[in-house]
């Protein structure tokens, strides 16, 4: 039973060795055990502040973006809409171009139409002149065909002529 009772010079010097101990780790390792846990809550502590502001970054940026994008939809959009406006603009212009174009080729063809039907009307009018001059001589020359008739139509002629 000596074995498991302690006695009491074991127990003193147990005690002043444990407290001698404990004064050499706190002279020599508590302070840099205690240092190196500041200096690593520092840094965990750091880390945890660097990652706060990254996600605060990071939603600023997600926002920023959102912003960004709802701002480049806007401005696609308005671009459209002008592009269409343009596009209707032009084509609006070319039916009214297109329809001064028809107008003035309508008049034109009108022009030209009454320009060649009045050559045609004067062609008419020059050939039926030469058709009654022709007509007029050959039945001048049958009714002619005498000198004594020939005489009578120059007197008669004669008689009409005024002279002034």
């Amino acid at each position: 039973m000596d074995l498991v009772t302690p006695n009491v010079g074991l127990i003193f010097w147990t005690g002043i060795l444990f407290v001698l101990l404990l004064l050499i780790l706190w002279q020599f390792a508590w302070k840099p055990i205690l240092g190196t846990i500041n200096k690593r809550n520092q840094s965990i502590e750091d880390a945890l502040n660097a990652a706060d502001k990254a996600r605060q970054d990071m939603q600023k940026l997600q926002a920023d973006n959102k912003k960004i994008i709802a701002e480049a939809a806007t401005e696609r959009d308005r671009m459209l809409k002008e592009a269409r406006e343009f596009g209707d603009d032009i084509i609006k212009k070319a039916k009214e171009d297109a329809k001064l174009e028809i107008i003035k080729l309508k008049e034109n063809a009108q022009m030209e139409i009454s320009a060649q039907k009045a050559g045609a009307i004067n062609e008419i009018k020059n050939q039926v002149a030469v058709l009654s001059v022709d007509i007029a001589e050959k039945i001048l020359r049958r009714s002619l065909s005498t000198e004594e008739k020939h005489d009578d139509l120059v007197n008669d002629m004669l008689k009409d002529i005024k002279l002034n």
